[in-house]
């Protein structure tokens, strides 16, 4: 008895026979004849069932194998643990074989063989599931289900999002992974609301000569989704729109045009429309010009609608430059350097060359960068020459100063030197548009978004001179309303560039720039004292004192703006006439996106007016339309209607 179990712990301990075809169908064959012994006999010696409800026995799998054990001989039971041990092995050995699914979720690749013969046996087996093996897998050891073993097998897991919900199969080959979370950063405020003349008379804000914020709402529209409401900044919409204003007389930097037009969403309202527009001066007569690009090569920007189309966007400047002009580029990733210097803009191969050569890779060390090209700017400005810095980015500054305060200060300092600084943002998902605004209106410059090559076109071809070219800094508007005429108003959009009222006298507080041949539109909308459309109840004690102005005012503007590197501001002043002039198509269209602006931000103001009613304005007031920007508004709000359902 003791030499039996000797024999079977032997058997137990020792190495399982090689994994292969013959070797698994012997141990297979022999372990169902033992079997069948086993039931022939068990069927000889046992007694008939007898079935009995009211008591039935119970009998386990424990059970049924202590009874077996029990009529067995000694070597017989040697023979059965024999086989039972042989039979596990067959069936661990065949399992991932006769139960592999068509498309396995889990692949397992077998170990490396010790010998030849083995892997010979083996490779039946690794060749098929290295052929299911799916494309977005994700490597791990596999759990060991006893003892842990050196020579486990890798486990090739399919990723989360490649897997079917239904049936638990693989998805299909060509699926990708799910996309990064958009991490984009914008500027803007709560919506002005409405004020009561009688409390607050006088509004008074910067100008804004932007256009990113439409940019950004047409490439999220068009991508299927709605932009998220601080994204939209009414009046970047309407400014990103050309206007026919008269041009200014004289030696005047720009011209203030004011017109009045019943309100299309409230019928007790009217519209006031202030439009400025700036002096475009002859090419020839623009000083000379000292341009550096200052390129974001970091990781993030490696992305076709990145750094591909910043390169083709920056080539497009180069034909609009004259001879005299000089470029240099500053690229910063990890670290910032100058990759051109000072080059004439004539020797367009050198400079489209440099371009070609920027790659992406590395952090963005943002603030090295600008330091760079402010030394190179003022390097390269001589006497009566203007020296720019235009940033091309997609905002994500994480090295050096990334705090937008320390940036808008740094950004400030050198801005009293006289180099400004205009901000391209590129791509999405981290667009970081709060620092480029920051950074353009600290640097007297503008902010754009570009999306695709025709809005390139637009920003540094059609409106270069503006972007690179000041004519009129830190311009201001104040309007003071007639509370004989005027009981609420509201401006619409411009939220981000409010002021106090103080301010507006003020030459050390900071405004927008308007360029060469930029224009600048603004909307306010106005109630009269007897109208239904009221919101504020009157006061119960009055206003303190009675108005005095003329009858026919409804209120009055003021604008004041500096000369190009003036230290105090000039004023221009001008009353705003009751009108009941048909209005022009202009100021219809500008309507209408700045109802559109409003629809995608919650419409507080627009009671039911809907989005058909804007597509229908928009469409009814598209006029002149040379370049096709007004019908793709009207395109656009047809898309946000659908989506908005």
């Amino acid at each position: 008895m003791t030499d039996d179990f000797d024999k079977l712990k032997s058997a137990l301990r020792a190495a399982p026979p090689p994994p292969g075809d013959a070797a698994r169908m012997a141990a297979l064959d022999a372990a169902l004849q033992n079997f069948d012994l086993l039931q022939d006999s068990r069927q000889e010696t046992a007694a008939p069932a007898r079935p009995n409800p009211a008591s039935p026995e119970r009998k386990g799998f424990l059970t049924g194998v202590k009874d077996m054990l029990k009529s067995l001989s000694p070597a017989g039971l040697l023979a059965a643990t024999t086989s039972v041990a042989a039979l596990a092995v067959a069936v661990i050995a065949l399992s991932p074989a006769l139960h592999q699914p068509p498309e396995p979720a889990l692949v397992r690749l077998a170990p490396q063989p010790a010998t030849p013969e083995a892997a010979e046996d083996m490779a039946p087996l690794a060749a098929p599931a290295l052929q299911a093996a799916p494309p977005a897998l994700t490597a791990r050891k596999a759990a060991p289900t006893s003892m842990p073993s050196a020579d486990a097998p890798m486990v090739f897991e399919a990723a989360p999002e490649a897997m079917i919900a239904a049936g638990g199969g693989m998805a299909p080959t060509d699926m990708v992974a799910a996309p990064e979370p958009d991490t984009s950063a914008f500027a803007n405020a709560d919506a002005n609301p409405v004020k009561s003349v009688e409390t607050d008379p006088v509004s008074t804000f910067s100008v804004d000569v932007d256009t990113a914020s439409y940019a950004v709402i047409r490439r999220d529209l068009e991508a299927g989704t709605l932009p998220p409401p601080e994204a939209v900044r009414i009046e970047e919409m309407v400014n990103y729109f050309p206007y026919a204003y008269p041009a200014p007389e004289g030696d005047a930097p720009f011209r203030a045009d004011v017109s009045v037009m019943p309100t299309p969403w409230n019928a007790g309202t009217r519209l006031v429309r202030i439009g400025l527009q700036g002096r475009l001066p002859a090419l020839a007569d623009r000083p000379p010009l000292n341009l550096v690009f200052l390129v974001d090569t970091s990781g993030s920007m490696d992305e076709p609608d990145k750094l591909p189309l910043l390169k083709q966007a920056l080539r497009l400047v180069l034909p609009q430059l004259r001879p005299e002009d000089e470029v240099a580029i500053v690229a910063y990733a990890g670290s910032a350097g100058v990759v051109l210097p000072p080059t004439p803009a004539r020797e367009t191969a050198a400079i489209s060359a440099v371009l070609d050569d920027l790659a992406p890779g590395g952090g963005t060390a943002g603030a090295e960068g600008l330091a760079e090209a402010y030394r190179l700017a003022d390097q390269m400005r001589g006497e009566g020459e203007i020296s720019r810095v235009l940033l091309a980015t997609d905002g994500d500054f994480n090295l050096g100063i990334s705090d937008p305060k320390e940036l808008e200060t740094f950004i400030a300092r050198e801005r009293a030197g006289g180099s400004y600084l205009s901000v391209l943002g590129f791509g999405r998902g981290n667009l970081d548009d709060a620092t480029m605004q920051a950074l353009a209106q600290s640097g007297n410059g503008m902010a754009a978004y570009i999306d695709t090559a025709q809005e390139a076109r637009k920003v540094l071809v059609d409106q270069l001179s503006g972007a690179l070219f000041p004519i009129a800094d830190d311009v201001k508007i104040q309007v003071e309303w007639n509370p004989a005429q005027v009981a609420e108003y509201r401006l619409i959009g411009y939220e981000t560039r409010a002021l106090r009222r103080e301010d507006f006298s003020n030459d050390k507080v900071d405004a927008g720039e308007i360029g060469a041949g930029h224009q600048v539109t603004a909307l306010y909308e106005i109630t009269a004292p007897d109208s239904p459309a009221r919101l504020n109840e009157p006061l119960r004690y009055g206003t303190a004192t009675e108005a005095t102005g003329p009858a026919g005012e409804l209120g009055f503007l003021r604008l004041r703006y500096k000369a190009p590197g003036a230290a105090e501001s000039q004023l221009i002043e001008t009353p705003i006439l009751s009108s009941d002039v048909t209005p022009d198509a202009d100021a219809r269209f500008a309507a209408a996106i700045a109802g559109f602006g409003q629809l995608l931000t919650g419409a507080t103001y627009l009671g039911d007016w809907s989005w058909d009613d804007a597509i229908r304005l928009a469409d009814g007031s598209r006029g002149d339309d040379p370049f096709g920007y007004r019908v793709e508004a009207v395109n656009l709000m047809r898309l946000a209607k659908s989506l908005n359902r």
